[in-house]
């Protein structure tokens, strides 16, 4: 396939769930990155919120909208996100990730907010199938990168793959009160970092984060928000353009940089 005609793959920095009851500069952002790539058969989202000992994919053709968070309003555990499952896509995924054993999940998980917090705002219809993949906790960060690299011809199926979590993400440290507080220097400098792995093309050292010290280890106290990056960088090619935004920090140590890989351009509004 040319490579103008395959799809983009698409990293989400989430943040917080309450963005799913948000209109805001980043949500309309979403709804323009979809709106300007053409419409996929099926997604195939990778949350940072799905941990598995092992790799499972959805399976199910109604997955249930998972509302896996404590403490928040009423009105967030009422959102729904309706999408149907695509056990076929379930099913080329496992053979994709050969000799990998895959779980075909059909009744444990389903899309949780991770994934749809995102695409309630990108697909508000939900009216496009939706599987997703689990992320192995035993993996090594080059071994998450390889899972993306095995998931890469899908983008020539007409299946958009989505990875969602966040760059920086510490919660321990943020302001909860002020979402436009300046960054932690360490917070800017590993998140401008990562950026300029991404863009000059050398995902090692996007792999290889942990290298970068005390700012990866504040930036990542725990890997399962960054892992989703890495399944990106792995469904890249050499001549994927390469497209930032949104792309700032939030309450000082929240990264709400997002990346578009892919030779559709477009331009925020």
């Amino acid at each position: 396939m040319k490579s103008a005609d395959r799809l983009p793959v698409l990293f989400f920095g989430h943040g917080s769930p309450m963005i799913a009851l948000a209109d805001n500069a980043v949500t309309r952002s979403w709804a323009t990155i979809a709106g300007r790539i053409r419409r996929p058969r099926a997604i195939l989202s990778i949350s940072a919120h799905w941990l598995t000992r092992g790799t499972a994919v959805t399976a199910m053709t109604e997955p249930p909208t998972i509302h896996d968070f404590g403490a928040f309003p009423q009105a967030l555990f009422d959102v729904q996100y309706p999408a149907p499952g695509d056990p076929e896509l379930a099913a080329r995924v496992a053979t994709l990730l050969a000799p990998t054993q895959v779980t075909l999940d059909t009744e444990s998980w389903g899309l949780d907010h991770g994934t749809w917090s995102v695409l309630c705002k990108a697909y508000p219809n939900a009216d496009i199938p939706v599987v997703q993949l689990s992320m192995d906790m035993s993996l090594s960060p080059a071994g998450h990168f390889e899972i993306g690299r095995r998931l890469r011809p899908l983008r020539d199926e007409d299946i958009l793959i989505i990875g969602t979590g966040n760059i920086v993400h510490n919660l321990r440290l943020m302001d909860w009160n002020n979402p436009a507080v300046a960054p932690y220097p360490w917070a800017q400098r590993f998140n401008d970092h990562i950026r300029r792995s991404v863009a000059l093309n050398q995902p090692a050292l996007a792999v290889d984060f942990a290298s970068l010290g005390e700012d990866a280890a504040l930036s990542v106290p725990s890997p399962d928000h960054y892992w989703p990056l890495l399944y990106v960088l792995g469904a890249r090619y050499d001549d994927d353009d390469v497209s930032f935004g949104p792309d700032h920090i939030e309450h000082g140590s929240l990264s709400m940089t997002s990346v578009k890989l892919g030779r559709i351009n477009f331009e925020l509004v």
